[in-house]
């Protein structure tokens, strides 16, 4: 069986899902970002492909499967992963490196990246918010019934949150887009 295959069968399968208060668009417009930018930074700086691409799938998974654990995603996420990844046999060293990578890939929380994994998925995380903004108005007009300026600011605040994320790398990797965005967003503010 492969295991990164597995995985994201069952990750978008989540995002299918009648549970997913985020709708399918999380899988279209964040995690397969995620993925692809994590792989490319993963392969730029020497990380591990495969613990970086799990990780990136798997990041955002206890919020989407139980919205009541997204404050603490990246808590239950790790959880998560340890019981899915031990079910397929995968090495419990990787496992830790895995969980790591979901534990410390917030930006509302900061929290030391230990690896260089967990470096990548953390600005694919970020690079993903930035270059998917269509997907966070939506979150912040359709899930959170925010007005316009309620909206442009929740969206800017979590934009400017991935920015301040980002290693130096991934904020060259991205800068010209989050000049781009912020300032389009806030061409409407008073």
């Amino acid at each position: 069986m492969d295991i990164i295959e597995f995985i994201k069968n069952e990750v978008e399968e989540k995002c299918l899902g009648d549970n997913n208060v985020f709708g399918y668009g999380i899988w279209t417009h964040h995690i397969v970002s995620v993925v692809k930018n994590a792989k490319i930074l993963a392969n730029e700086i020497g990380a591990n492909v495969e613990i970086v691409e799990i990780a990136s799938l798997l990041h955002d998974y206890a919020g989407i499967k139980d919205y009541s654990k997204h404050a603490e995603h990246h808590i239950y996420g790790a959880k998560e992963a340890e019981m899915i990844l031990g079910r397929l046999n995968y090495p419990k060293d990787k496992i830790e490196k895995v969980k790591d990578c979901i534990l410390s890939h917030r930006g509302s929380i900061q929290i030391d990246k230990k690896s260089k994994e967990a470096i990548c998925v953390a600005n694919a995380d970020a690079i993903a918010h930035i270059e998917n903004v269509p997907s966070l108005l939506y979150f912040a007009y359709c899930k959170k019934g925010l007005e316009i300026d309620e909206g442009t600011e929740w969206v800017s605040k979590k934009i400017k949150r991935s920015w301040d994320k980002l290693s130096n790398e991934g904020k060259i990797f991205i800068r010209d887009k989050y000049e781009s965005v912020q300032n389009t967003l806030n061409l409407g503010q008073k």
